[in-house]
């Protein structure tokens, strides 16, 4: 008989942190499923997360490090790899010095604190000149800067208080599908259904009736309109009186100001903008005045727009001159609650803006949002000759190749690299191009506690997991792996000189250097921690795991009234008043679609896919049924004389993909949504995702400096300019099936 052992841990593909039980039998991870005696979760998890154990046994899995050589990829000992990468990276540093330097981290780096220190304390120890890149300016950082600008930190980001509120308007955002962004809200449909159980109302504003619009009530917009939308409502605020002036005078900076910008955009002059009736426009902003617990909410439609930064520094605006700025069932706040945390606040915003003001990128001049320089335009920074043109560069859990505009220049500016390496699961279309791929464990391969995702919590709440199984073959976590390159570079920087003295100083007392006591003592000073034994009964890190494997739950409701500890200027008061939001204001309303590319393009998520890296899992496949759709409206398919399942071409001014037509009605007029993640290109190990076929629908996105985001360098992903005809040269798919997955051993 096996010996057979449930062990509780939480999942990490997404934001709500799901529960979960995995089931270990000799040693290996057979079963997952979801927890019952979650707190939050209460048993559910989607199919990705119980997919997941696929992965984690996945014949295709990478499990040794690999060399890359004229005829493949040959298996190399772990010793071999480091010392020929240490080697040729300080020979590139001492030639070039730390600008020919790059990393590029995706997103599931943010699921992994020890993954998250590692990346950081190699970009800062390497010198202040690398290039840093991440998933973030495709998904956040026009998020991050609008909270930079309002509040003086990017770290201050506000989330609904689903719990207490009665009217939620949401914009750009499918939480039945992605199951929340920048907030974690287990079983989120459920609190959703709760607000209409108690009375109140969720609108969604959305160019396509997604799965979460179908629910509740759908206002369709024009892609990338929402700026437009929410100026028109700031306008109808103050025209009809509906601010308490002397209530926001008191919180804030720059009201005047922000009238002055508002007054030309009224509902009549921004219709052409976002497409809404003036008189729903109205209506819209009289409800949400009226409403004393209500929050306006936006997501990734709204921060990958050509202004997505004002697009959010909008939601926040409007939130606040409703009255529901860091109000009980308003936009809230959800803090650590560590002592001393304004302070803290101030001195990390002090620098994050200063690292904005002053830090420009070689092609482009875009300034740094939380240190990241735009995506983009890394093909460019590999590819232009100059000072500071990369030479070397790291990928950590990311496929940029399919997830960044033009990965076609990406892959022809990987071939110029002297050093590439990726730290991933598989070969996948962006690691094919490495000379070395290092493997690395899965979020059940390694201990964890979610501190990138504690400020988000709808519902205050700590867990903390240990490893559930050991790695297989030679798989080490990115921390290891960063550590080790860090030891063994031949470099005198001062921040690798103290991280060696630290290492010394640890063993002499038997002790790794790593960053779980930093994890630790967060726990310990917030909320429900110990306080290093000023409350006994209070968390650690192993107090969560050994006591709490299921989670704790902290308090029913986010504390209010904290906008005196979040704000990060010198005086807890927001600024309103920013040039670059007038700037951005004025470049709206200059801007026009070019003629020949009528309609718009915008992405959209399915239930069964995160990005481009859970294709590979055959229960996913199983139904047979899955295919890339590019929905456009029945309107417009009659117009092109495109039927259900035609193929049909797509063409930007920036490039062109072919695609079955999924023929509805449930998206606005003019508007084409393709998930994205797909076209992989058979260079990859990954023999499912090969399977699947599709096209990358980010070679549609321009990575032309004059395309990105000017704010935050933010890649256009929605409201692309596109137009569409049947490609008579392609057979009719739409009957098409993915060929029977190749199974994993679980």
């Amino acid at each position: 008989m096996p010996d057979t052992e449930n062990k509780t841990t939480f999942c990490r593909i997404c934001e709500p942190l799901c529960g979960m039980v995995a089931t270990v039998e000799d040693g290996r991870l057979t079963k997952l499923r979801p927890d019952r005696d979650h707190p939050l979760s209460a048993g559910f998890a989607c199919q990705k997360g119980i997919a997941f154990a696929e992965i984690v046994n996945d014949p295709d899995r990478v499990t040794t490090p690999l060399r890359r050589t004229p005829d493949g990829f040959v298996e190399v000992g772990w010793e071999e790899a480091m010392s020929d990468i240490a080697a040729r990276l300080t020979a590139i540093h001492r030639r070039h010095g730390s600008g020919a330097i790059g990393w590029y981290m995706g997103n599931p780096a943010a699921f992994s604190y020890s993954h998250l220190f590692g990346v950081t304390a190699f970009i800062k120890g390497i010198g202040s000149d690398a290039h840093y890149f991440t998933a973030s300016t495709q998904d956040t950082s026009s998020r991050l800067l609008a909270s930079q600008f309002l509040y003086g930190s990017p770290l201050a980001v506000p989330i609904p208080d689903l719990a207490r509120t009665d009217l939620l308007i949401m914009m750009g955002a499918n939480p039945l599908v992605s199951h929340g962004s920048l907030l974690t809200a287990p079983r989120i449909k459920d609190r959703l259904r709760e607000i209409i159980d108690r009375g109140g109302r969720v609108i969604v504003v959305d160019p396509r009736r997604t799965e979460t619009a179908a629910e509740y009530e759908w206002l369709g917009i024009v892609p990338d309109g929402d700026s437009a939308l929410l100026l028109a409502m700031l306008n109808v605020l103050f025209a009809e009186g509906l601010v308490d002036e002397k209530r926001v005078a008191a919180l804030a900076d720059g009201l005047e100001w922000l009238r002055r910008q508002c007054a030309p955009f009224t509902p009549e002059a921004t219709v052409e903008n976002h497409g809404i009736d003036p008189d729903r426009v109205r209506e819209l902003a009289r409800t949400l005045a009226a409403t004393p617990r209500a929050a306006v909410y936006g997501r990734f439609g709204t921060s990958v727009g050509r202004h997505g930064t004002l697009a959010s520094y909008l939601i926040d605006v409007v939130n606040l001159l409703t009255g529901h700025l860091d109000q009980p069932g308003g936009s809230v706040f959800s803090t650590l609650g560590i002592p001393g945390q304004r302070a803290g606040m101030m001195a990390m915003g002090a620098s994050l803006r200063r690292t904005y003001r002053r830090k420009r990128t070689r092609i482009g001049g875009f300034r740094a949002v939380i240190g990241s320089e735009p995506a983009a335009l890394m093909a460019k920074e590999i590819a232009v000759p100059g000072d500071r043109q990369i030479k070397a560069l790291f990928v950590s859990a990311g496929n940029p190749v399919l997830s960044v505009p033009n990965g076609d220049e990406l892959e022809s500016a990987a071939a110029g690299l002297d050093l590439m390496v990726g730290l991933d699961l598989y070969v996948t279309e962006t690691t094919a191009h490495c000379d070395y791929i290092l493997p690395v464990t899965t979020m059940y391969e390694r201990d964890d506690f979610a501190i990138t995702f504690q400020q988000f919590q709808a519902t205050p709440f700590r867990q903390a997991t240990d490893a559930v199984v050991a790695p297989p073959g030679l798989a080490r976590s990115e921390w290891e792996i960063i550590d080790d390159l860090m030891r063994r570079l031949s470099l005198r920087t001062p921040i690798f000189a103290v991280f060696g003295a630290m290492r010394f100083l640890l063993r002499r007392f038997g002790r790794e250097f790593h960053p779980r006591p930093v994890i630790d003592m967060i726990i310990r000073l917030a909320d429900g921690g110990n306080r290093f034994g000023l409350r006994r009964s209070g968390l650690t890190f192993r107090r969560l795991i050994g006591e709490h494997p299921h989670g704790k739950v902290l308090g029913d409701n986010i504390r209010t009234g904290v906008l005196g500890e979040v704000v990060a200027y010198r005086r807890p008061r927001l600024r309103l008043a920013h040039q670059d939001i007038a700037a951005e204001i004025a470049r709206m309303s200059e801007y026009a679609l070019p003629q020949d590319y009528p309609m718009r393009l915008i992405g959209m998520r399915e239930p069964a896919s995160e990005n481009s890296w859970m294709h590979n899992p055959p229960l996913l496949w199983r139904s047979g049924k899955r295919q890339q759709r590019a929905l456009i409206h029945v309107a417009d398919a009659a117009r092109f004389g495109i039927e259900d399942g035609d193929p049909m071409r797509i063409t930007s001014p920036h490039g062109e993909i072919v695609l079955p037509a999924g023929v509805t009605e449930d998206i606005m007029a003019g508007v084409v949504a393709v998930p994205h993640g797909y076209g992989h290109k058979g260079t990859g190990g990954w023999r499912n995702a090969n399977r699947a076929g599709g096209a990358n629908v980010n070679l549609l996105m321009s990575s032309d400096p004059d395309d990105v985001e000017a704010l935050a360098g933010m890649s256009q992903l929605v409201g692309v300019p596109i137009r569409v005809a049947r490609d008579d040269d392609a057979p009719r798919r739409g009957s098409d099936a993915v060929e029977e997955p190749v199974g994993a051993e679980v």
